[in-house]
C-alpha cells in the first residue's frame, strides 16, 4: 500500500500501535483452495500485505481447506504461484487442516462448558428452526442433551460410526438472536471424504465460521481483514475466540469486495465456465483469474496499481473494467518493445522494386524510451499490409491505400495502388503498388505529402503468427451477485469474446520468448501466449488496445 494513502483500515492499525492495543502487526490472506484466484482477491492480497510490510509486520498466508469435498492442491500450487507473481512474499505458510486437532479439543471443551450440543435434526430441519430475519427460532428437541451424552456421541462422530448428514455439531448461543449467524450455528459436520492434506485421518470437518477465528487466533494474526460479508459473522467470530478461551485475541475488520464491470467475480460461476468448457481452463485470457490476466498479458505492477487507485473503503461499489486496461497500458508503455504485425494479411507487390534486393532499415525499438536501442527491419519487392488498409472504393476521407492514392509505409517509403488482382469470385487477393526511392523515411524527405501512415511485414522472411483478439466475455455488466442469477448467466456470454486470426510479424520475432510482451504499431499490446506458441508460429494474446477514453 501506499504510506502516503491514509485510509480507515490503516488508521486503525496505526491507532492500536500508538494506543499500545498491539505492538506488532500480523495480518494474513486466507483463500479457500476450490479454485484460482481472481481479480478481487488481487485487493485481499494487497491489502493485507501492503499494510503488514507499511507498519514492519508479517503476512501469512493460510489456505482454509476445510472442504474436503471441494478443495484439491492444484489450487494450492496455483494460489502460491499467483500471491508469488504478484509480488509477495509470505512469512508464514499455514493449513487450516494443521489445526484440526486443535480445534477438535476446542469443541470438546465448548461441549463440557454446556456451550455445544450434538444435533440430529437433517439440514432441512435445521434450516426451519433457524426462523428468518423477522422471526426468531426456534430450539431443537436435542439442544439439552446431556453434557456426557454430547461427549460421547461427538467422538462417535469422530470415529466414523455415522453417515453424511446424520448428526452435526452445533453452538449453544441463543434461537431468539436478531443475527442469524448466532442462533446455534453448525460447527462440525460429517463428511466421509478423503482431504488433501490429512487424507483419511478425519471424517468430521469444522466449518468455515467457528474453524476461521481460531486460525486467526492460533496463528497470533492482530487485524483479520476480510470483505464486508463477513461483517454480520463478526459476532460469531467474537464468540468463538472468546468461549474457545484463545489465548490471542485477533480483531476482525471488514472492508468493501471488488466489483468490475463486465466481469465475473463469483468462483462459483468461474468453475462453471471452465466445468462446461465455455473457456480453456482457468487460465485461460477472457478469465478474471490472476493466472488469465497474466497469460493475457497483464503485469504484476499493473494490478497492484489498479488495487492501490481503487482504494479501501466499507462500500464495495463497481469499477469500470477500462481502469485496469488504463494502469496496463501505463505500465507497459515504456517496457513493451514496438513492432509490426499484420492480423489480416493483404499481398502488396511493388513492381518497380529490384527483384531479390533486400535492404535493413533502422527503426527504434520503443520511441518513448530510446535507451531500448532499435531494431532493423526487412524491406523488399513483396510484403503484406492490413486488409483494411486497402478499399478499391473508398468513402470520402479514406486515407490509406487505393487505386492511384499514396500513403507512407511507416519506416520505409512512399508506395501508390497501380493495380488491383482479383480472383475468379471478385475478391481482391492481391494489389501492385509502385514506390518512390526518393521518399525513404528517415532521409529528411521534404516533397509532397501523403495523409495516410500503414504499416507491414516484409514478405519473404515474414513469421507465420496466430493473433488472438479478446472482447469482455460478457455481453452487459453482471452485478456480481452471488446468488439469484442461474437463469441469466450463461446467456449473458459473449459468443465473439476471442476471435483467432492468422498473420504475420517481423522476422526480428523469431527468438521471442512465452510470456514477452509487445506493441504492435496501431494493434495494441500483445503478449506470447506461454501455452500454444511454438517456435515456428508463436501465438499472441491481446492484452488492450492502444487507445481507450478512459481517464483517472
Amino acid at each position: 500500500m501506499d504510506h502516503t494513502n491514509s485510509n480507515f483500515i490503516r488508521n486503525i492499525i496505526k491507532n492500536d500501535l500508538e494506543t499500545k492495543k498491539r505492538d506488532h502487526v500480523v495480518t494474513r490472506f486466507p483463500p479457500e483452495p476450490n479454485g484460482y484466484l481472481h481479480i478481487g482477491h488481487a485487493k485481499s492480497i494487497v491489502i493485507n500485505f501492503g499494510l503488514a510490510d507499511d507498519f514492519n509486520g508479517k503476512t501469512n498466508l493460510r489456505f482454509d481447506d476445510t472442504n474436503p469435498l471441494k478443495e484439491d492442491t492444484e489450487y494450492v500450487n496455483a494460489i502460491k504461484e499467483d500471491v508469488e507473481w504478484l509480488g509477495y512474499d509470505w512469512d508464514g505458510l499455514f493449513f487450516a487442516s494443521d489445526y484440526f486437532q486443535e480445534m477438535y479439543d476446542r469443541a470438546v471443551l465448548l461441549i463440557n462448558k454446556g456451550k455445544a450440543y450434538v444435533d440430529d435434526l437433517s439440514q432441512e430441519e435445521i434450516r426451519q428452526y433457524r426462523g428468518t430475519l423477522t422471526e426468531t427460532g426456534k430450539d431443537s428437541p436435542y439442544r439439552n442433551r446431556a453434557i456426557v451424552e454430547n461427549l460421547d456421541l461427538f467422538e462417535r462422530m469422530r470415529n466414523g460410526e455415522f453417515a453424511n448428514g446424520e448428526k452435526v455439531l452445533r453452538a449453544k448461543i441463543d434461537m431468539s438472536s436478531p443475527n442469524i449467524n448466532m442462533r446455534d450455528p453448525v460447527i462440525y459436520r460429517i463428511a466421509h471424504a478423503t482431504h488433501h492434506n490429512t487424507g483419511d485421518t478425519w471424517c468430521i470437518y469444522p466449518m468455515y465460521a467457528f474453524a476461521h477465528p481460531l486460525e486467526d487466533a492460533i496463528e497470533g494474526v492482530t487485524h483479520s481483514l476480510c470483505t464486508t460479508e463477513f461483517e454480520d459473522q463478526r459476532p460469531l467470530y467474537n464468540w468463538v475466540v472468546a468461549e474457545c478461551e484463545m489465548e490471542h485475541v485477533p480483531e476482525q475488520t471488514e472492508f468493501g469486495r471488488l466489483n468490475i464491470t463486465n466481469t465475473v467475480m463469483s468462483k462459483r460461476k468461474l468453475k462453471q465456465l471452465v466445468d462446461e468448457k465455455i473457456v480453456d481452463g482457468w487460465d485461460d485470457p477472457r478469465m478474471p483469474t490472476i493466472s488469465g490476466l497474466r497469460r493475457r498479458g497483464y503485469t504484476p505492477e499493473a494490478i497492484r496499481e489498479f488495487v492501490k487507485e481503487t482504494g479501501v473503503s466499507k462500500g464495495a461499489g463497481e469499477v469500470d473494467s477500462q481502469m485496469l486496461d488504463y494502469f496496463v497500458r501505463e505500465d507497459l508503455k515504456m517496457k513493451a518493445p514496438r513492432t509490426m504485425g499484420i492480423i489480416r494479411p493483404l499481398k502488396v507487390v511493388i513492381t518497380n522494386y529490384p527483384e531479390g534486393q533486400t535492404e535493413w532499415l533502422d527503426a527504434e525499438i520503443n520511441p518513448e524510451n530510446p535507451d531500448m536501442g532499435k531494431r532493423q527491419i526487412p524491406f523488399s519487392r513483396e510484403i503484406y499490409i492490413e486488409q483494411e488498409d486497402f478499399m478499391e472504393n473508398p468513402p470520402k476521407k479514406y486515407f490509406r491505400l487505393y487505386p492511384g492514392n499514396e500513403v507512407r509505409l511507416k519506416h520505409a517509403y512512399f508506395i501508390k495502388c497501380e493495380e488491383v488482382i482479383k480472383d475468379p469470385e471478385g475478391n481482391v487477393i492481391e494489389i501492385h503498388c509502385t514506390y518512390d526511392p526518393e521518399t525513404k523515411s528517415g532521409t529528411g524527405f521534404t516533397g509532397r505529402k501523403v495523409k495516410g501512415t500503414i504499416h507491414w511485414v516484409e514478405a519473404s522472411q515474414a513469421i507465420p503468427a496466430e493473433f488472438r483478439l479478446y472482447e469482455p466475455l460478457l455481453l452487459k455488466e453482471d452485478s456480481n451477485e452471488e446468488e439469484g442469477e442461474e437463469k441469466t448467466f450463461l446467456d449473458q456470454i459473449n459468443p465473439h469474446s476471442m476471435q483467432v486470426l492468422n498473420g504475420y510479424v517481423e522476422p526480428t520475432m523469431k527468438a521471442i520468448q512465452v510470456q514477452e510482451k509487445f506493441q504492435f504499431f496501431r494493434h495494441g499490446y500483445f503478449n506470447v501466449d506461454p501455452k500454444d506458441s511454438t517456435k515456428e508460429k508463436p501465438v499472441f494474446n491481446l492484452t488492450v488496445s492502444l487507445k481507450s477514453s478512459f481517464k483517472l
